[in-house]
């Protein structure tokens, strides 16, 4: 039975300039070497987007470093506009066909044993973009054969046909981001549902697949409420869950209101992995194509396992 949080978080009422300091554990290491320019080389060539720079992911320097990078299709514009999201929401174009191919070069040419792929949301669709995801799966498992690939997707708008199509070509995981709590669902993104999200899990596992989800802390949800969505995830059999910091973008989007300390994530984990789920990846600079070992081993001893 789905839980909604026993208690509201309070408002979210730091003020739009209104910023904290950063604290120490948030320093973040730039790329060294040839990596990050090798890889956006490649990107620019075959004509892509990455989430890594489209959301200002703190962690792209590091891991362009070790030529990682997270594909992001469907165009660069999002038919939504998430409060905590820095993708752009103008109006999104026509889904280009050629896309997939792109990506399937892309990922060859990065020499990359496992990859994960995202989109922004296109309720301007009518299948969301699906089609479009499952034939780039096709094309980088025919240009990569063994690769690893995760498919990071958005809601559908619910379509359980469309979440179907991106199942049937076969990624390695599925993932979705529950993003936050139910409570500030209204005020960081508005356009979404929780339940929704938490039925996408679900139907996910019962299709076999391995799940995933991820949440963003420190945007106003309390302790009681964090439990609680992971209590959900786990009754709707989501295998791997993320947590990480949010950070701010811009201005604009909702500021921060606290930074979690190193400690409460590591004891987040410890909730998490007693809860159920088979893997938790739980640090301040975690965020959900974060490159886990944890996750690579759990893939791997289901694969040993012939599972």
């Amino acid at each position: 039975m789905l839980r909604r949080p026993s208690r509201a978080s309070e408002p979210n009422n730091v003020s739009k300039h209104e910023t904290l300091q950063k604290p120490p554990w948030l320093r973040v290491r730039l790329g060294q070497g040839d990596g990050p320019a090798r890889l956006r080389k490649i990107i620019d060539a075959h004509g892509l987007h990455t989430v890594c720079s489209e959301a200002m992911c703190p962690n792209l320097g590091e891991c362009w470093e070790k030529g990682r990078a997270t594909v992001m299709i469907l165009g660069r514009f999002c038919s939504r506009n998430c409060r905590f999201c820095s993708v752009s929401s103008e109006d999104p174009s026509t889904p280009d066909p050629g896309e997939p191919a792109r990506v399937a070069g892309a990922v060859k040419e990065m020499g990359l044993g496992d990859v994960v792929i995202t989109s922004v949301t296109r309720d301007d669709i009518p299948d969301g973009g699906a089609s479009i995801w499952a034939e780039t799966i096709a094309r980088v498992r025919e240009a990569v054969p063994g690769i690893v690939l995760e498919a990071l997707v958005p809601d559908f708008a619910g379509s359980t046909g469309a979440l179907d199509t991106v199942l049937e070509a076969g990624p390695d995981v599925l993932g979705h981001n529950i993003e936050t709590v139910p409570s500030l669902y209204a005020s960081a993104r508005p356009d979404a549902d929780y339940l929704r999200s938490i039925r996408l899990i679900q139907h996910a596992h019962e299709s076999g697949a391995v799940s995933k989800s991820a949440i963003m802390l420190g945007l106003g949800e309390s302790r009681d409420e964090v439990s609680e969505v992971m209590a959900d995830l786990v009754e709707a059999g989501c295998d791997i869950f993320f947590l990480g910091q949010y950070l701010q973008p811009t201005k604009e989007h909702l500021p921060v209101r606290r930074y979690v300390p190193p400690e409460e994530f590591d004891e987040y984990r410890r909730r998490g992995l007693e809860a159920g789920f088979k893997v938790v990846v739980s640090a301040p600079l975690v965020r959900s194509s974060y490159h886990s070992e944890e996750q690579m081993e759990f893939l791997e001893g289901r694969k040993s396992a012939g599972v």
